[in-house]
């Protein structure tokens, strides 16, 4: 797999490159408190923590172990959350989507799973990833019963898997789409965008 920088866009969203312009407008997005229940890190406390944040990410970028993107709203062009490839094996053809946040109001719409489908595409059909991984919190049963939605399987949980900002051993449930499953996922994927915009794919 060759990792780098790219932008995606469909017909609701557009994902594209991690930059600190993004800053101001990723903070007013995060400000619900609930976002950050399941997070080990919240950016959004102000302006600077936020700009560190993205700096820090940057740098992580530069040392090929994550890719992170901004989500945009097409129709009003706004920044709507963020998302990124990380815990990425080249070697293995493998990654995760992860690091997920977005506003309230994309949660369970077409941004939010097309979001997910462009990523997806990207991974299996141009990176020629043969595995993609997706984990959450045990607690965060909205994140399983999303992460469940787009058809990918459970694999178990890591116990005492990270430990929380507030000192809770979180236990972590890791699910995961294989190449070969990916054309069935595909296609359950493009009928719920046709659902959620009632538009024809593109």
């Amino acid at each position: 797999m060759h990792i780098e920088p790219v932008t995606l866009s469909g017909s609701a969203v557009r994902v594209e490159p991690l930059a600190l312009h993004h800053a101001a407008d990723l903070l007013l997005t995060g400000q619900e408190p609930a976002t950050w229940d399941y997070i080990p890190k919240n950016p959004c406390t102000s302006l600077d923590t936020m700009q560190r944040w993205i700096g820090s990410t940057l740098q992580e970028q530069a040392a090929g172990t994550c890719l992170p993107f901004t989500i945009i709203e097409l129709s009003s062009g706004r920044v709507v959350g963020s998302t990124r490839y990380m815990d990425i094996k080249c070697k293995d053809r493998g990654l995760e989507i992860g690091w997920t946040w977005l506003a309230p109001e994309a949660r369970r719409s077409a941004i939010n799973t097309e979001c997910k489908y462009l990523l997806l595409c990207h991974a299996f059909e141009t990176l020629e990833a043969i595995r993609v991984q997706l984990k959450t919190d045990g607690r965060n049963l909205r994140s399983q019963r999303a992460i469940e939605r787009l058809g990918a399987v459970k694999e178990g949980i890591l116990r005492n898997h990270v430990i929380m900002p507030d000192g809770y051993f979180r236990h972590s449930v890791f699910y995961s789409i294989l190449d070969s499953e990916w054309p069935q996922v595909k296609a359950g994927l493009e009928m719920k965008m046709q659902e959620q915009t009632h538009l024809p794919l593109q």
